[in-house]
């Protein structure tokens, strides 16, 4: 049964937000603090999404599907006053080290050794200006292509700092924007472990090797992310990216957002073309005049409301709306702490030799293959802190969502070959292993509800971002049925820094909605 209708004058102030993930708590809290009554639905146990701790893995080894905080708002960081609800660092400013057949490379921002390293001190910092100019449109809803319902003051200082780089420097981005990570690597460096890790860090968690086109602007928008996040650096909350999320869900709470998890929505109410609620999975009915979903927008358009409810053409742009995973995620328990060749254990390491292997990694993903030797970014969040016991955790580039093999047959593949180049990097790891736990973008689909397993519930391509995100009709986080908002990582800017959820939320309020 439908829940009750809504007078559309109504005064009533309740929202629903679905999924505590990231973008869900920000937006709840966001919305809460400016006197909305808000229900926060959780189908998990536990709030966070990416960020939320897994079983166990062995005693005292939590691992989660994130691994480090890339970009954190810092209007979230600030407005949900973070530390005050528990979260602090780890360590910040945590280097990358490239293993590489030259031997060990360390880069810490735009500072490395070698013979190669004032060639990458210039790029990264044009590649940073780049991003810098970029960054204050995260921070915005998408402008419209037509002339009604821009914020033209905002959106005219957006693109006059874009201009303001300079004639040099502007034609420069308009080159670069469009073009493939592979072809700057190579036309910028001569050390294969930095045209790696340029390469490496332009591809990670998409669906596309440094050969494919545009690939560069992933690269950028990634970067600008870590411009507006903590000082621009990679960085490990105190007791892992699970602290991240409790803080975030402790946060909300104080600010009056009713948390409910362990609550599956099985569809949005819709009465006279107007949202008026939900219903659980355990029958229950919930009533509120707005309803902002964090959990994709192909599920929710979809599955939750109903495809009925929508013009064709939206729905059938909607279904062809790219959303390929080709990241798994491999943690392993171990007895005692690796030896990567010498490196320090409290850095992210990467394991790819040269631009050629992130490239080769991916080509038989488009076939449904497991790579032979996939690239992988190693993070040991127990060498932060810990001893004895340690906990492993990669991002293994690139994976099969459709395997020819089968799945079953395909994670045994992967598996193997991981263990095969990590035991390359740091000889007699295998036998430090207590337990290990693969998943494949089919098993991150069915855990976390991610669209064919990718981190952005959709595919963060040149033609899927900004405006076109999640597709156009959509991307200004409204939907066209009354009361259906969207949010997460699927909408602009994508990720988990919360930035869209707090666009999302201020879009809401700007609305009146």
């Amino acid at each position: 049964m439908p829940g009750p209708s809504f007078d559309r004058t109504s005064s009533d102030r309740s929202v629903i937000v679905i999924g505590a993930g990231p973008n869900g708590l920000a937006c709840a809290h966001r919305l809460a603090s400016k006197g909305r009554k808000v229900t926060l639905i959780e189908a998990e146990a536990h709030p966070g999404g990416g960020a939320r701790a897994l079983p166990d893995l062995a005693p005292g080894l939590t691992p989660s599907l994130a691994h480090l905080v890339w970009q954190l708002d810092p209007r979230v960081e600030a407005a949900m006053d973070l530390a005050r609800h528990g979260l602090a660092w780890e360590a910040t400013d945590i280097p990358t080290t490239v293993i590489g057949r030259e031997g060990n490379l360390v880069i810490r921002g735009a500072l490395t050794d070698g013979p190669d390293a004032a060639a990458w001190k210039e790029l990264h910092q044009r590649l940073m200006s780049f991003a810098a100019a970029l960054e204050p449109f995260r921070r915005m809803a998408p402008p419209r292509l037509q002339a009604a319902g821009n914020s033209w003051g905002r959106l005219a200082k957006n693109l006059i700092g874009i201009r303001a780089l300079g004639t040099r420097d502007f034609r420069e981005l308009l080159r670069v924007i469009l073009i493939n990570a592979h072809d700057v690597a190579q036309d910028e460096l001569s050390d294969p472990r930095l045209r790696a890790a340029l390469c490496f860090d332009a591809v990670l968690g998409a669906w596309a090797g440094p050969r494919s086109p545009n690939t560069l602007i992933l690269l950028l928008d990634r970067l600008a992310g870590e411009i507006a996040g903590r000082k621009g650096a990679l960085a490990l909350p105190k007791g892992g990216m699970p602290a991240l999320a409790r803080a975030m869900a402790n946060a909300a709470t104080a600010a009056g957002v009713s948390l409910r998890s362990n609550a599956r929505v099985s569809r949005i109410n819709i009465a006279d073309d107007q949202v008026t609620g939900i219903t659980l999975e355990s029958g229950e009915t919930l009533a509120a005049p707005l309803v902002i979903s964090a959990i994709g927008p192909k599920a929710t358009i979809l599955s939750l409301a109903g495809a009925q409810h929508f013009d064709t053409g939206l729905v059938t742009a909607l279904r062809h709306q790219k959303s390929r995973g080709g990241t798994a995620k491999l943690h392993l328990a171990l007895s005692a702490l690796p030896d990567f060749q010498g490196a320090d254990p409290r850095a992210r390491i990467l394991l790819t030799r040269d631009e050629h292997e992130v490239e080769t990694a991916f080509n038989p993903v488009k076939y449904g293959e497991v790579p032979a030797r996939p690239v992988m970014e190693v993070v040991i969040p127990t060498a932060f802190g810990g001893t004895g016991a340690h906990l492993l955790s990669a991002n293994v580039q690139f994976a099969p969502h459709a395997p020819k093999a089968g799945e079953d047959a395909a994670r045994a593949q992967m598996l193997a070959a991981c263990m095969t180049r990590l035991e390359e990097a740091a000889p007699g790891i295998g036998a430090l292993i207590t337990k290990a736990d693969l998943l494949m973008p089919y098993d991150i689909e069915r855990q976390f509800g991610m669209a064919g397993g990718n981190w952005h519930h959709g595919e963060l391509a040149v033609e899927q971002m900004l405006f076109n995100r999640p597709i156009a009709p959509l991307s200004r986080y409204a939907t066209p049925l009354k009361g259906l908002w969207l949010t997460g990582a699927g909408t602009h800017p994508g990720g988990m820094s919360g930035a869209a959820g707090r666009n999302a939320a201020d879009a809401v309020l700007e609305a009146k909605a």
